[in-house]
């Protein structure tokens, strides 16, 4: 909650449910929900929320997952706000935490430059593909970043360079602690010279490819675990048998094993208790302890899953 009530620029909701902003269908009421008319909007909230309002940033809402007790807080959603990009010099390109993946990935296949079209593949913001190090097809975010911009609880914007982070699979963190508690705005992405109709191609490509294996028509938040070294994620979970395997009305995806899919009416409990069910199943049965990549926030009510 914001001090003395104060008015901004950008949309307030409260008691907003998640299901409408989660790929996957599902979640309970956020307290509030906030999305910035753009960055200097955001910081101005930011600055006027109360010091110990929780706060929670959503992109298109994949790769979460809301419990159905909701969200205590505030959720900034920067989705459709923080959208801009554009071509800083014959390589470079800055883009805000609200653009889609995949836009990035095509706006600089139109201008010539290769080294993002693996984007294309990966369905959420940048913001999201910054905090995660997301990646396909070979291809990762943290390998094309020159520099961020990122914001703290207080407001207040920072400029960062990529060396000071430490990026490893499906993982970012900043190499000084004490600026662990700021959230990626924007960042400028360093590609090299290619050719338009290549990485077009290549985009085209990678598309369906994905369209192929994975179930792209079904909610979903993406792969739910991180792939173990040496091996895939899917191929455990396959081999354990778990193909189509539902709870309620979440299911393991026929296409691809490590995707749950809400077939309908899925509550989030289901989908966390198929999570919990597949990761033990595939311990016992392989000896391999699976990492979610899925991250499950909110509230809790008395027979929910634990963490």
């Amino acid at each position: 909650m914001t001090k003395d009530n104060m008015t901004f620029k950008g949309v307030l909701l409260e008691n907003e449910p998640m299901s409408r902003h989660t790929s996957w269908r599902v979640g309970g009421n956020a307290d509030r929900f906030y999305r910035p008319a753009d960055i200097t909007d955001l910081s101005e909230y930011l600055k006027n929320l109360n010091s110990n309002e929780p706060v929670y940033w959503l992109g298109l809402g994949s790769n979460v997952l809301v419990t159905d007790a909701g969200i205590r807080g505030t959720v900034i959603c920067t989705s459709g706000v923080l959208n801009t990009i554009k071509q800083i010099d014959t390589t470079r390109i800055y883009v805000e935490a609200g653009v889609p993946s995949p836009k990035l990935a095509k706006f600089s296949a139109k201008l010539g430059l290769t080294g993002a079209e693996f984007l294309s593949g990966i369905p959420g913001t940048i913001g999201g593909a910054l905090k995660m190090n997301a990646g396909a097809v070979g291809g990762e975010t943290w390998n094309i970043v020159e520099s961020v911009e990122t914001i703290d609880m207080c407001g207040e914007i920072h400029q960062r360079t990529a060396d000071e982070f430490l990026a490893s699979y499906r993982h970012v963190e900043h190499k000084d602690r004490a600026n662990s508690k700021e959230w990626f705005i924007s960042a400028v992405i360093k590609l090299s010279e290619g050719e338009i109709e290549k990485s077009l191609q290549t985009i085209k490509n990678h598309l369906n490819r994905r369209g192929a294996t994975q179930p792209t028509q079904q909610p979903n938040a993406g792969s739910v675990f991180r792939n173990p070294q040496g091996d895939y994620a899917a191929r455990l979970i396959e081999r354990c048998g778990l193909k189509g395997f539902c709870i309620g009305g979440a299911c393991v995806s026929e296409k691809h094993a490590n995707f749950i899919v809400n077939v309908g009416k899925a509550l989030s409990k289901d989908i966390e208790v198929l999570i919990k069910t597949v990761h033990e199943k595939v311990l016992q049965q392989h000896g391999i302890d699976l990492m979610r990549e899925v991250q499950i926030i909110g509230e809790r009510k008395a027979d929910e899953v634990e963490n």
